[in-house]
Formats: structure tokens, C-alpha cells, sequence
């Protein structure tokens, strides 16, 4: 009978070869560290300073109630009295994907990407100051809780440094005065 012992660099040398593409393969997919002299074409086209919102807000009213103040010009035009934007003309909102939306007198544009009635809202969505064709994704995800509903909220794909301001308008413009307007129904 044979016995075989191999030192501690023998054993490494044997397992090495046996995963020749290991270091090429944690290099390619960022698993290892990259050389300096690595090429820099591929971080070239990847955003790293992408900014995200991400709210979560819950309203005393059905999914139902929420989805249409959302998405019905009457509805939203009367949430609007609620906020500090005073005289902006009535809300323009279709109630079909593809549709168009004009929100406080036109400061605020986009189109319907998704419409699940009483479950989903996707939006392109811009400020009319936006460079021209900028959009961005607001997504409204409507969670029935009771009889509550929770807005799970991502806002994505908007201008770098302007998350901040964005933030506080969703509260302001949006989740305040919408609590207060389901709360006079």
C-alpha cells in the first residue's frame, strides 16, 4: 500500500491547476480585483452614482380609493388644494397605458407605462424642467393591508443630484395632501 503526503505548496499547486480560468474569471466579473492596467471601457458604461427613492406611506382607505385619486384628473386635481401649489391649472390624466398625465399646471408631465387597476401605477414621469426627453420611472405598488392600503413607492432614472428635493416633494405634493383629502371622504 501506497501512502501519498504532500506539503501545503505541493497540495496548492495540485488544486491550482486544477482551475486554471479562476483568477481570469474573479477579474472579468468583479469578483477579484482588477489590475490598474485593466481597461476601464466596461466601467465607463455603468452608471455608479445612480440615485433611487424609495418611500413606503400607508393611507386609511381601500386600494381601490387610492388607485383612482391617483389616477383620475378629478380626484388628483382636488388632492392638489391640499398642497402649497395654489391656482395650477386641473390635472390632466388619462386612464389608459400609453396615456398622457399633466399634474400642478404642467410642472409635472409623463406618460402610463402600467396600469393594474387597483394594484400598480408605472409612470415616466418628469418635471417640465427637465432637459428635453429626460423621463423617469415612478412606480406605485399598492399593498392591501386591512382596510388600508400601502403605497410601496420606487422613483428611479431621475437626474443625478436631485433625489434629495425629489424626496421631499413626493411627501409634500403627493403623500401628505393625499392623506388628507382620503381622510375628508
Amino acid at each position: 500500500m501506497t501512502s501519498h503526503f504532500f506539503s501545503r505548496r505541493e497540495f496548492s499547486s495540485r488544486v491550482a491547476s486544477f482551475f486554471p480560468g479562476l483568477a481570469i474569471t474573479t477579474s472579468i466579473f468583479g469578483l477579484g480585483r482588477a489590475s490598474p492596467a485593466a481597461g476601464t471601457a466596461a466601467s465607463d458604461e455603468i452608471s455608479r452614482t445612480a440615485e433611487r427613492i424609495h418611500q413606503e406611506v400607508t393611507f386609511k382607505a381601500s386600494q381601490k380609493r387610492v388607485y383612482d385619486a391617483l389616477t383620475d384628473a378629478r380626484e388628483f386635481t382636488k388632492i392638489t388644494e391640499f398642497t402649497e401649489i395654489k391656482n395650477a391649472a386641473p390635472a390632466e390624466i388619462s386612464r389608459n397605458v400609453g396615456g398622457a398625465f399633466s399634474l400642478f399646471g404642467g410642472r409635472i408631465v409623463g406618460r402610463h407605462v402600467e396600469l393594474l387597476p387597483n394594484r400598480r401605477i408605472v409612470q415616466a414621469w418628469r418635471v417640465a424642467t427637465w432637459d428635453e426627453g429626460v423621463y423617469s420611472i415612478a412606480r406605485f405598488e399598492l399593498k392591501e393591508q386591512g382596510a388600508e392600503t400601502k403605497i410601496v413607492f420606487d422613483h428611479t432614472g431621475f437626474p443625478n443630484g436631485r433625489a434629495e428635493h425629489l424626496a421631499a416633494g413626493w411627501k409634500a405634493n403627493y403623500w401628505e395632501p393625499l392623506e388628507k383629502y382620503l381622510a375628508t371622504m
